[in-house]
């Protein structure tokens, strides 16, 4: 990809102070793009504006509360990239899973990007140009004894994609998603402690990704290299096993 091939675009980067978000943040900085990272932690954001320099500012936002995630759309307004990246991923049983855990996944993982969207989109196609990019995940397709909130929220977005790019097509706005597997973040280091090394034995590849390679595909989705992808979800997973003997 061209050095600064994003220079003259604004991004909005959601869930941009840590793991996958952070990376993509990264990289669209040094792609050119001028940057609203958003994440909960004030210092974080600082500290992230602090690194990257250049155009970039930080808001602060609680996703789950719909009115603060209309004020973040309000605070971005004008951007022509969005990038729902914030997630929140609880892997329990279904009988362990409260009310409010659901409804934690679904406000963050589908009804915010939806809300989003719906608050920044229209600008876009109005202006004729911009670029959505949903991080979806493999739980969406994968079926797993744990996880079917998560799985179901992200089975959301990956819908709405679709929806999306069928809406805001015609007028110039192109929506897509990138699905990852098993990525090596602090979220799941935390998670799995110990049994880290597991994500290594999951797929083709034989290793867990890292975030700056799910960043490289964001960073291909929302520049004009891929202007004829619309609609589109990319599996970044390294590659399903076969369940057939070698």
């Amino acid at each position: 990809m061209t050095t600064h091939s994003l220079h003259g675009s604004t991004a909005l980067v959601t869930g941009a102070t840590s793991g996958i978000g952070k990376a993509i943040a990264r990289t669209l900085a040094a792609q050119g793009a001028s940057l609203v990272l958003h994440g909960r932690d004030q210092a974080r954001g600082e500290a992230l504006v602090k690194e990257l320099g250049g155009d970039a500012r930080f808001v602060a936002a609680d996703l789950t509360d719909a009115e603060d995630t209309l004020r973040l759309a309000e605070k971005a307004k004008g951007v022509d990239i969005l990038v729902n990246s914030a997630g929140v991923y609880e892997f329990t049983p279904t009988a362990a899973t409260d009310a409010a855990g659901f409804d934690r996944h679904i406000a963050i993982n589908t009804r915010a990007p939806f809300l989003l969207v719906g608050a920044l989109a229209p600008a876009m196609a109005q202006r004729g140009k911009g670029s959505i990019v949903l991080v979806g995940s493999s739980a969406a397709r994968l079926p797993a004894p744990v996880g079917a909130a998560y799985g179901a929220s992200k089975a959301g977005t990956e819908l709405l994609t679709r929806y999306w790019a069928t809406e805001f097509g015609p007028s110039g706005v192109r929506v897509n998603t990138v699905s990852p597997g098993p990525v090596r973040t602090e979220g799941t280091t935390a998670m799995l402690g110990e049994h880290l090394a597991a994500l290594d034995k999951v797929n083709a590849r034989g290793r867990a990704g890292d975030p700056s390679e799910i960043a490289d595909i964001v960073a291909f989705l929302v520049s004009p290299a891929s202007s004829y992808l619309n609609g589109a979800v990319l599996f970044a997973d390294g590659g399903e096993l076969s369940q057939l003997p070698g």
